[in-house]
Protein backbone atom coordinates (compact mmCIF):
# COMPACT_ATOMS: atom_id res chain seq x y z
CA UNK A 1 0.00 0.00 0.00
CA UNK A 2 1.15 3.49 -0.85
CA UNK A 3 2.45 5.84 2.53
CA UNK A 4 0.72 8.76 2.43
CA UNK A 5 3.11 11.69 2.06
CA UNK A 6 2.88 14.99 3.83
CA UNK A 7 4.98 18.22 3.63
CA UNK A 8 6.02 20.32 7.29
CA UNK A 9 6.62 24.12 6.59
CA UNK A 10 8.12 26.09 9.05
CA UNK A 11 11.31 27.92 9.77
CA UNK A 12 11.53 26.21 13.46
CA UNK A 13 14.32 23.31 12.48
CA UNK A 14 14.40 21.31 15.47
CA UNK A 15 10.29 21.49 15.86
CA UNK A 16 10.09 20.11 12.12
CA UNK A 17 12.47 17.42 12.65
CA UNK A 18 10.55 16.29 16.25
CA UNK A 19 7.12 16.46 13.35
CA UNK A 20 9.15 14.27 10.93
CA UNK A 21 10.53 11.86 13.17
CA UNK A 22 6.75 11.04 14.78
CA UNK A 23 4.65 11.35 11.40
CA UNK A 24 7.14 8.73 10.13
CA UNK A 25 6.68 6.32 12.88
CA UNK A 26 2.67 6.66 12.31
CA UNK A 27 3.89 5.59 8.55
CA UNK A 28 3.77 8.81 6.80
CA UNK A 29 6.51 9.65 4.34
CA UNK A 30 7.60 13.40 5.19
CA UNK A 31 9.76 16.21 3.72
CA UNK A 32 10.21 19.57 5.21
CA UNK A 33 10.82 23.49 4.22
CA UNK A 34 11.97 25.82 6.14
CA UNK A 35 10.28 28.90 4.22
CA UNK A 36 7.31 29.50 1.93
CA UNK A 37 10.13 29.60 -0.64
CA UNK A 38 11.71 26.20 -0.13
CA UNK A 39 8.42 24.64 -0.24
CA UNK A 40 7.29 26.30 -3.60
CA UNK A 41 10.31 24.80 -5.00
CA UNK A 42 9.21 21.18 -4.73
CA UNK A 43 6.52 19.82 -6.56
CA UNK A 44 3.63 20.43 -4.54
CA UNK A 45 1.38 18.03 -6.16
CA UNK A 46 2.79 14.71 -4.62
CA UNK A 47 1.74 15.63 -0.98
CA UNK A 48 -1.96 14.65 0.32
CA UNK A 49 -1.51 17.24 3.17
CA UNK A 50 0.58 20.26 4.35
CA UNK A 51 1.52 21.29 7.56
CA UNK A 52 1.98 24.87 7.53
CA UNK A 53 3.27 27.27 10.54
CA UNK A 54 1.86 31.13 10.17
CA UNK A 55 4.90 33.06 11.03
CA UNK A 56 7.90 32.62 8.91
CA UNK A 57 10.17 34.90 7.11
CA UNK A 58 9.46 36.87 4.57
CA UNK A 59 6.19 34.52 3.48
CA UNK A 60 4.03 34.25 5.82
CA UNK A 61 2.20 31.18 6.19
CA UNK A 62 -1.49 32.76 5.10
CA UNK A 63 0.37 34.17 1.95
CA UNK A 64 1.53 30.91 0.93
CA UNK A 65 -1.36 29.15 1.69
CA UNK A 66 -3.74 32.16 -0.53
CA UNK A 67 -0.62 31.20 -3.20
CA UNK A 68 -1.57 27.70 -3.21
CA UNK A 69 -5.49 27.52 -2.96
CA UNK A 70 -5.90 29.67 -6.24
CA UNK A 71 -3.56 27.41 -7.82
CA UNK A 72 -5.50 24.86 -9.87
CA UNK A 73 -2.55 21.96 -9.43
CA UNK A 74 -2.72 22.65 -5.36
CA UNK A 75 -5.61 24.23 -4.48
CA UNK A 76 -7.34 20.84 -3.70
CA UNK A 77 -4.49 19.95 -0.68
CA UNK A 78 -5.84 19.78 2.69
CA UNK A 79 -3.53 22.25 4.81
CA UNK A 80 -3.44 22.43 8.29
CA UNK A 81 -1.62 25.61 10.04
CA UNK A 82 0.18 24.64 13.26
CA UNK A 83 1.29 27.93 14.86
CA UNK A 84 2.20 29.79 18.30
CA UNK A 85 -0.76 32.45 17.02
CA UNK A 86 -4.11 30.91 19.08
CA UNK A 87 -6.37 34.21 18.43
CA UNK A 88 -9.74 33.64 17.37
CA UNK A 89 -9.37 36.23 14.54
CA UNK A 90 -5.77 34.19 13.29
CA UNK A 91 -8.17 30.65 13.16
CA UNK A 92 -10.91 32.59 11.19
CA UNK A 93 -8.14 34.14 8.96
CA UNK A 94 -6.86 30.80 8.34
CA UNK A 95 -9.47 28.79 7.85
CA UNK A 96 -11.40 31.31 5.49
CA UNK A 97 -8.12 31.02 3.35
CA UNK A 98 -9.56 27.63 2.66
CA UNK A 99 -7.43 25.85 5.59
CA UNK A 100 -9.08 22.33 6.48
CA UNK A 101 -7.31 22.95 10.23
CA UNK A 102 -5.82 24.92 12.54
CA UNK A 103 -3.86 23.47 15.89
CA UNK A 104 -1.98 25.96 18.32
CA UNK A 105 1.21 25.09 19.46
CA UNK A 106 2.09 23.18 22.19
CA UNK A 107 -0.18 20.13 20.78
CA UNK A 108 0.13 16.46 21.71
CA UNK A 109 1.36 14.15 18.32
CA UNK A 110 -1.71 12.22 19.44
CA UNK A 111 -4.03 15.08 18.59
CA UNK A 112 -2.02 15.84 15.09
CA UNK A 113 -2.15 12.56 14.35
CA UNK A 114 -6.10 12.32 14.92
CA UNK A 115 -6.62 15.64 13.21
CA UNK A 116 -4.65 14.45 10.20
CA UNK A 117 -6.33 10.92 9.57
CA UNK A 118 -9.89 12.43 10.07
CA UNK A 119 -9.20 15.33 6.83
CA UNK A 120 -7.27 12.43 5.11
CA UNK A 121 -10.35 10.15 5.51
CA UNK A 122 -12.63 13.30 4.68
CA UNK A 123 -11.03 13.79 1.27
CA UNK A 124 -10.80 10.04 0.42
CA UNK A 125 -14.54 9.95 1.03
CA UNK A 126 -15.46 12.86 -1.01
CA UNK A 127 -13.61 11.29 -4.27
CA UNK A 128 -16.71 9.03 -3.98
CA UNK A 129 -19.36 11.21 -4.70
CA UNK A 130 -20.72 11.58 -7.65
CA UNK A 131 -22.33 15.52 -8.01
CA UNK A 132 -19.94 17.57 -10.29
CA UNK A 133 -23.03 20.31 -11.30
CA UNK A 134 -25.66 21.90 -9.50
CA UNK A 135 -28.38 23.75 -11.22
CA UNK A 136 -29.89 26.27 -8.19
CA UNK A 137 -32.11 28.56 -9.81
CA UNK A 138 -30.17 30.88 -12.31
CA UNK A 139 -26.70 29.87 -10.67
CA UNK A 140 -24.74 26.81 -11.73
CA UNK A 141 -22.51 25.22 -9.03
CA UNK A 142 -19.66 23.37 -10.27
CA UNK A 143 -18.38 21.21 -7.64
CA UNK A 144 -14.97 20.34 -8.49
CA UNK A 145 -13.88 23.11 -10.08
CA UNK A 146 -15.54 25.06 -6.96
CA UNK A 147 -16.99 27.99 -8.92
CA UNK A 148 -20.33 29.36 -9.04
CA UNK A 149 -21.64 31.04 -12.00
CA UNK A 150 -24.77 33.00 -12.55
CA UNK A 151 -24.98 35.10 -16.34
CA UNK A 152 -21.72 36.26 -16.96
CA UNK A 153 -20.22 36.34 -12.99
CA UNK A 154 -18.48 33.77 -11.96
CA UNK A 155 -17.39 33.36 -8.37
CA UNK A 156 -14.35 31.23 -7.07
CA UNK A 157 -15.77 29.42 -3.86
CA UNK A 158 -13.32 28.35 -0.82
CA UNK A 159 -13.12 24.35 0.30
CA UNK A 160 -15.14 25.25 3.28
CA UNK A 161 -17.63 27.36 1.18
CA UNK A 162 -18.06 24.81 -1.62
CA UNK A 163 -18.31 21.47 0.66
CA UNK A 164 -20.70 23.85 2.81
CA UNK A 165 -23.01 25.11 -0.09
CA UNK A 166 -22.77 21.11 -1.63
CA UNK A 167 -23.87 20.27 1.63
CA UNK A 168 -27.33 22.65 1.45
CA UNK A 169 -27.91 21.70 -2.15
CA UNK A 170 -28.30 17.79 -1.40
CA UNK A 171 -30.41 19.07 1.41
CA UNK A 172 -32.10 21.27 -1.04
CA UNK A 173 -35.26 22.71 0.82
CA UNK A 174 -35.04 20.34 3.50
CA UNK A 175 -33.14 20.93 7.19
CA UNK A 176 -29.55 20.55 6.82
CA UNK A 177 -28.91 19.78 10.88
CA UNK A 178 -26.09 22.22 12.21
CA UNK A 179 -24.15 19.18 13.83
CA UNK A 180 -24.03 16.89 10.86
CA UNK A 181 -22.76 19.84 8.60
CA UNK A 182 -19.96 20.43 11.31
CA UNK A 183 -19.25 16.99 11.97
CA UNK A 184 -18.71 16.27 7.77
CA UNK A 185 -17.12 19.52 7.00
CA UNK A 186 -15.00 20.54 10.16
CA UNK A 187 -14.78 17.01 12.04
CA UNK A 188 -15.58 18.65 15.25
CA UNK A 189 -18.83 20.33 15.94
CA UNK A 190 -16.89 22.51 18.92
CA UNK A 191 -18.05 26.33 19.55
CA UNK A 192 -15.74 27.69 17.43
CA UNK A 193 -16.22 25.53 14.50
CA UNK A 194 -19.83 26.31 15.16
CA UNK A 195 -18.82 29.84 14.67
CA UNK A 196 -16.94 29.76 11.73
CA UNK A 197 -19.78 27.69 9.87
CA UNK A 198 -21.66 30.67 10.29
CA UNK A 199 -19.31 32.98 8.53
CA UNK A 200 -19.50 30.79 5.74
CA UNK A 201 -23.33 30.95 5.60
CA UNK A 202 -22.70 34.61 5.51
CA UNK A 203 -20.89 33.81 3.02
CA UNK A 204 -22.64 32.06 0.54
CA UNK A 205 -25.92 34.32 1.25
CA UNK A 206 -23.83 37.26 -0.15
CA UNK A 207 -22.19 34.95 -2.71
CA UNK A 208 -26.14 33.60 -3.60
CA UNK A 209 -28.04 37.31 -3.63
CA UNK A 210 -27.77 37.96 -7.44
CA UNK A 211 -31.13 35.87 -7.68
CA UNK A 212 -33.53 36.39 -5.32
CA UNK A 213 -35.40 33.24 -5.04
CA UNK A 214 -32.52 31.54 -3.43
CA UNK A 215 -32.55 32.01 0.04
CA UNK A 216 -30.41 29.78 3.06
CA UNK A 217 -32.76 30.65 6.26
CA UNK A 218 -31.70 29.88 9.95
CA UNK A 219 -33.71 27.16 11.39
CA UNK A 220 -33.49 27.66 15.44
CA UNK A 221 -31.83 24.55 17.29
CA UNK A 222 -31.85 22.70 14.29
CA UNK A 223 -29.52 24.09 11.57
CA UNK A 224 -29.91 26.00 7.80
CA UNK A 225 -32.05 25.42 4.78
CA UNK A 226 -31.68 26.17 1.73
CA UNK A 227 -34.71 27.78 -0.06
CA UNK A 228 -34.38 27.19 -3.42
CA UNK A 229 -37.03 27.04 -6.74
CA UNK A 230 -35.30 24.45 -8.85
CA UNK A 231 -32.49 22.31 -7.91
CA UNK A 232 -31.28 20.09 -10.37
CA UNK A 233 -27.69 17.64 -9.81
CA UNK A 234 -25.67 16.71 -12.47
CA UNK A 235 -23.64 13.38 -12.13
CA UNK A 236 -20.41 11.51 -13.79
Amino acid sequence: MEKTRILVIDDEESLCEILQFNLEVEGFLVDVAYNAEEALKKNLTQYSLILLDVMMGETSGFKLAQQLKRQPETAHIPIIFCTAKDSEDDTVIGLDIGADDYITKPFSMEELVFRIEAILRRVKGKKGKEVTMYKIGRFTFDTQKQVLAIDDKSTKLTTKESELLSLLCAHVNEILERNFALKTIWIDDNYFNARSMDVYITKLRKHLKDDPSIEIINIHGKGYKLIAPDVEAKTK
